[in-house]
């Protein structure tokens, strides 16, 4: 099949089942992880698989975007207005739900992975490692709908919206150090002084990369006087494109570099609000149909049917270290019970970025042993997380009496 005609099918397909996704009052993500999923060689066999395994140039480019947009939620202005509530419950929310399911993969991971040689500490730590990592992402696109279409307000909303700002920023920082540190035991380093910094040195030079394309980025609009929209994107995709290729091949994290430029751009740039909204009004769909269409396209349902107990205790792992951390941090920064009780019920929501950390997994040569695991956990576990997490979103604003009953009969009559 021609690929032009392939990802003609992808693109149409992720549209049409995002859209009745939507009219059904799901996000539009788990309908493009559904269409990937009916498009899937293994189930279909409608496109070819040699296909599915070039495509990393499409998904490098689309984790780019999303973590360029990503970096831009990081006004400073704003952090500041969150007060200290809200840093806290996202430092113990995100912190606890990697520790929990850290914890619980090295404990009982030999129960529930089918690893014919599992070794403690070439494939089971670095694993746990990386699985715990991204457990911490939260993505607030469920909740957000949930509280638009119920016209939620108070405490506990706006809690819940800050904290998944902040959240996705420190899952990618989680992951970085991840990602170092389970290199180093799967690729059987000795432990020293390098090795320790190793990590450390990783970040530094991912934050360098990020600052010093963040900085052209915002010398060349200042000095380009009848920029046109069309002239911005390309400047943007390019480097963006240099900067996450140029940070590969230093050895630094490309994704948190990119995010990095993210944060350069909306902190000092006058027009960052022009840039991300223009980002997001002509390239956010398209990316996120191709990018999310294409994950569900690499899952393997023989591994997926193989650990369906592992997916089953991630999500639950993860939703205890949820709710464990945000009771902590809200008792902590003395945050009212509301808060402490059911804000942790709006953070169950996972997909967006997490799906795309675990294909950068995929395509890092030292994780084979482990990647299509990772990869099919994660893509299992945000199905469910994508189901149950406006569930959870819209249960927890009610107990927290921000979704108030006038508001939900007038809804039922509409």
């Amino acid at each position: 099949m021609e690929p032009i005609l392939t990802i003609g099918i992808i693109l149409f397909s992720g549209f049409i089942v995002g859209s009745l996704c939507m009219h059904f009052g799901l996000p539009r993500v788990t309908g493009y992880i559904l269409a990937g999923l009916i498009l899937n060689p293994q189930l279909t066999r409608f496109i070819p698989e040699t296909f599915i395994d070039h495509t990393s140039l499409v998904t490098n480019i689309a984790l780019s975007f999303i973590t360029f947009s990503v970096g831009g939620t990081l006004l400073f202005s704003k952090i500041r207005s969150f007060g200290k509530s809200i840093l806290l419950i996202t430092l113990f929310e995100s912190e606890f739900a990697f520790f929990f399911v850290a914890i619980f993969l090295i404990l009982f991971g030999p129960l529930f992975i089918s690893e014919p040689e599992l070794s403690m500490w070439s494939v089971l730590i670095p694993m746990a490692l990386l699985l715990a990592s991204l457990a911490s992402p939260t993505d607030p696109s469920a909740t957000l709908a949930v509280e638009h279409e119920y016209r939620a307000k108070g405490e506990v909303t706006s809690t819940i919206m800050g904290v998944a700002a902040l959240d996705d920023i420190l899952g990618i920082i989680n992951f970085s150090l991840a990602i170092a540190v389970a290199g180093i035991f799967m690729s059987h380093q000795p432990f020293g002084l390098f090795s320790i910094a190793q990590p450390f040195i990783r970040i530094f030079g991912s934050i360098v990369a990020g600052c010093f394309f963040g900085v052209i980025l915002n010398v060349l609009i200042k000095m380009i006087k009848s920029e046109t929209e069309g002239t911005m994107i390309t400047l943007i995709i390019s480097l963006l494109a240099l900067c996450y290729g140029i940070a590969g091949k230093l050895g630094a994290d490309e994704l948190l570099s990119t995010m990095t430029m993210g944060i350069i751009v909306v902190n000092y740039n006058i027009k960052s609000e022009k840039i991300f909204t223009m980002l997001e009004r002509y390239t956010e769909e398209l990316i996120f149909v191709l990018f999310f269409t294409l994950s569900a396209m690499h899952l393997d349902f023989s591994v997926l049917a193989s650990n369906y107990i592992f997916i089953i205790a991630f999500v639950i792992f993860r939703f205890i270290g949820k709710f464990a951390g945000t009771a902590a941090g809200g008792k902590l920064s003395k945050s009212s019970s509301k808060v402490q009780k059911y804000a942790g019920g709006g953070l169950i929501p996972q997909g967006g970025i997490v799906i795309g950390l675990a294909l950068v997994i995929k395509q890092n040569p030292h994780f084979i042993s482990v990647s299509d695991i990772i990869l099919n956990v994660i893509i299992g576990a945000t199905i469910i997380h994508e189901i149950l997490g406006p569930i959870l979103s819209k249960y927890s604003l009610e107990k927290a009496g921000e979704i108030h009953v006038r508001q939900r009969k007038r809804r039922q009559d509409s």
